[in-house]
Order: structure tokens, then C-alpha cells, then sequence
């Protein structure tokens, strides 16, 4: 069986979308499947949305990306694992490439990036940067990672020391286990995060993870542009799911 595990934290705009797509592609591909939602301490209507949208939901209160997919992998009864974010849109091409991948013997994986909406130049000329250093270096991006239940306890899971970029600490540690692939079909994620901050903000804050390394991601500080209250996107509205 899949186990599709998607951390939210006020995610009541997004999440149906992304949950009727998850039960979508896994019918397509003809798999039993569950769908496991971390809701991590949220304060709108993210665990409603969620059981409206035939989710098993697990509320905690981490606050800490690492620790909520971790929360949602100890819970979850398959035996393979799908991480999907919450404002991230999965399809049949994505889904059956990864399951034919760890069937096929690879440990685990990532996909390429498509960003949903418009978003500022700088996002467009540095996404076909990102998908290919990630392609290069076989890392995934946060917003699909998949393995197998075996390579996910032998590596521990997500560490939970890093406050950001645990999902290349985990591709890093995954590959010490065995393959490790990152697909060429793409999901499509928010670009939310391009739209309500601005360049200046956005590169510098790259610049200091690059300088710093390893201390400067372990350390919450800094980190507002995943655990700070998340700001108005002005494309929210066009997408808001049904039901």
C-alpha cells in the first residue's frame, strides 16, 4: 500500500485540491492507497478540510517540518511512502513513476518542480536552475519526496534538528542506502512564497544558507519564511477548492 503523508499547518485554502488530487492519481494507477494528514497545531479549518477529503488526520504540535512528516510516517500503514505538501498538486504520470521506481529498486526519490500561478521573473529564471541542480546532485525538493518503509528506518526518517532543508539531508542519507532518483515528472507547487516576498528577502536568506551551512539550518531563527504567520497571497482566492 501507498502511504501519502502531507504536513499542514493552516492550510484550509489549499489542501482539498491537493488531496483530491492524491486520491486521483493513486486510483489511475490502480493502488491501494491511505492518505495520512499531519495537522501540526493549525488554527483554521485544516483538519475539517482534510476528513471532508477522505484524509486520516493526526494533529500534533511540532511546529518543525521534520518532526510533523515524521509524526505522519510512524503512523502510516504502508509500505511505501509518498510525502506530499499541503500546497502541492500531484498527477498519474508523477505518482506511477515513483511507485514503478521503488519497485524497481530505487530506495527512494524526488520529481521535478512546476510552480502554480504567476510569479515574479526572478522565480521564473531560477526554477529551471533549481530543477536542474536538483537533477545533478539527486536531491528532492520538499514538496514530493517518496521511499520505502525500509529506507526511511534504516536512515531514521527526517532529521529533526534541521528547521529547512531536512529534505536534502534526507536524499543525502538515502543514498547511502541505495538508488536514489529524482524523476523527470514534475508536481506543481504554490508559488505563494515568490508572490508575497520579494527578492531582497528571498536571495539574501539563500546567500546566509549557503555561507552558513549546517548551523545556520538548524537553527529556527532566520526561518521565517516557513514558520512565520504566512502572508496574504493575492492569488488565494482563484484557489480556493470546493466541497
Amino acid at each position: 500500500m501507498i502511504s501519502f503523508i502531507v504536513p499542514a499547518y493552516n492550510e484550509a485554502l489549499l489542501l482539498g485540491a491537493t488531496l483530491d488530487a492524491v486520491h486521483a492519481a493513486a486510483r489511475a494507477v490502480c493502488e491501494e492507497h491511505e492518505v495520512v494528514v499531519v495537522d501540526d497545531a493549525s488554527t483554521d479549518d485544516t483538519a475539517l478540510i482534510a476528513e471532508r477529503h477522505g484524509a486520516r488526520v493526526i494533529s500534533v504540535a511540532h511546529r518543525q517540518i521534520a518532526a510533523t512528516r515524521n509524526s505522519g510516517a510512524r503512523v502510516a500503514r504502508g509500505e511505501l511512502l509518498i510525502f506530499v505538501d499541503a500546497d502541492t498538486i500531484v498527477n498519474e504520470a508523477v505518482v506511477r513513476a515513483a511507485v514503478d521506481a521503488l519497485r524497481g529498486g530505487a530506495v527512494g526519490g524526488g520529481a521535478a518542480v512546476a510552480f502554480e500561478g504567476a510569479v515574479p521573473l526572478y522565480g521564473k529564471l531560477l526554477l529551471p536552475v533549481m530543477v536542474w541542480l536538483f537533477r545533478a546532485t539527486r536531491w528532492a525538493a520538499g514538496c514530493f519526496v517518496f521511499c520505502t518503509r525500509t529506507a526511511f528506518v534504516a536512515v531514521g526518517g527526517f532529521d529533526e534538528a534541521f528547521y529547512c532543508a531536512e529534505e536534502l539531508v534526507f536524499s543525502r542519507a538515502l543514498k547511502r542506502q541505495g538508488r536514489f532518483v529524482v524523476l523527470r515528472q514534475a508536481v506543481t507547487t504554490s508559488g505563494r512564497k515568490l508572490r508575497t516576498h520579494s527578492v531582497r528577502e528571498i536571495l539574501p536568506l539563500l546567500g546566509r544558507f549557503a555561507l552558513g551551512g549546517s548551523r545556520v539550518l538548524k537553527q529556527r531563527h532566520g526561518k521565517e519564511l516557513w514558520y512565520a504567520e504566512r502572508r496574504e497571497d493575492p492569488q488565494a482566492v482563484q484557489r480556493m477548492p470546493t466541497g
